[in-house]
This record gives structure tokens, C-alpha cells and sequence, in this order.
């Protein structure tokens, strides 16, 4: 008895196993540049970092209080770096929250005088400086927004969305710290 594999049984099998090899090179080709832990070359919580209180230049109250809460929170979440609670930070954070906005984004299809939406925007001037050398590692203006829905009572609203708008605000001050060229 002759047993043989047939032609086309080697020819499936090769490129069945040409198919396998190039989409596990394909598929280790995308997390080629992924990156464990910090993006800046530290070693996570080997720097630390003290956020100052954020002063309200606005005649908005709350917002330098919301801010401070929100980036020391941030911070605690990315891991980057410790937050420092008893003047002993490697990097000093401090900021000033110099503009508040409210922008309508849609009106009430039957009255076009009656605004739905509003887009909030907060924006604070940030500083980050090293404690031992005193040198400026960024100072500039970071902006965070949100939308929110008007109900009953825009005040209420506004209140609500406080923490969001200062969430967003925080991400892109921690954005700044963590994966900035300074």
C-alpha cells in the first residue's frame, strides 16, 4: 500500500503556516512601542511633587479650591510621580486659575433665545519649578472644558459640573508633568 500526502494537502498546510507566521509578526510589530510604566524615563514615585493651592483670579468662587483637589487627585491616579504633602517635593506645582468661561453650544428647538447647552472652560496659569534649583520646568496656560445641560437652574448646573471641568483641567496639567520635553 502506497500512502502519499497529496499535493494540495502541502500546499494548504504551507500557506496556512505562511498565514500564521505573518499575522503573529503583524500583531507583535503594533506593541512594539508600547511602554510599561512612566513615559518620561523615571522610575514611577521616584520623584515627588508638591501642588501648591491654585489662586481664583475670577469672580467664579470655588474654582482655585476644585482645581487643587483635582490635580493632587490626578496625580495620585497617574503614579508618576509621589505627591508630596509637608513641603518636601522634588517639583513644586502652582497655578492661578485667571479665566472662566461659558459658551452656548444649542438653543431650545421652540425658543431660540433659551440656551440647552453651554461648553465651560477653565483655564490656569501653571507653574512647575524645581525646589533645589529653583529652575522653571514649564509655566504657561493649560485649559480643561466640559458641556453641561441646563435644567431648572443654570447655577445648579454650573455647580455639578464643577468637578468634571476641573477633572479635565487636571489631565492636561498631569499630561504636561508627566510626558512633557521639559
Amino acid at each position: 500500500m502506497n500512502i502519499r500526502p497529496k499535493h494540495g494537502f502541502v500546499k494548504n498546510t504551507a500557506r496556512g503556516l505562511c498565514c500564521g507566521l505573518l499575522s503573529l509578526v503583524l500583531l507583535s510589530c503594533g506593541c512594539a512601542g508600547y511602554r510599561l510604566g512612566p513615559t518620561n524615563g523615571l522610575a514611577a514615585g521616584e520623584k515627588s511633587i508638591q501642588v501648591i493651592p491654585f489662586s481664583n483670579q475670577t469672580i467664579e468662587p470655588r474654582l482655585g479650591d476644585a482645581v487643587t483637589i483635582q490635580v493632587r487627585k490626578q496625580l495620585q491616579r497617574d503614579g508618576t510621580y509621589r505627591v508630596a504633602t509637608h513641603d518636601d517635593g522634588d517639583i513644586l506645582i502652582s497655578g492661578a486659575v485667571i479665566h472662566y468661561r461659558r459658551q452656548e453650544v444649542s438653543f431650545l428647538p421652540t425658543d431660540i433665545l433659551t440656551v440647552r447647552d453651554y461648553r465651560l472652560s477653565l483655564t490656569a496659569q501653571v507653574t512647575a519649578r524645581e525646589r533645589g534649583t529653583g529652575k522653571v520646568l514649564f509655566e504657561q496656560p493649560v485649559t480643561g472644558s466640559t458641556l453641561i445641560r441646563v435644567g431648572a437652574d443654570l447655577t445648579s448646573s454650573e455647580r455639578q459640573a464643577l468637578p468634571l471641568l476641573a477633572g479635565d483641567l487636571a489631565r492636561n496639567v498631569t499630561a504636561l508633568l508627566v510626558d512633557g520635553s521639559w
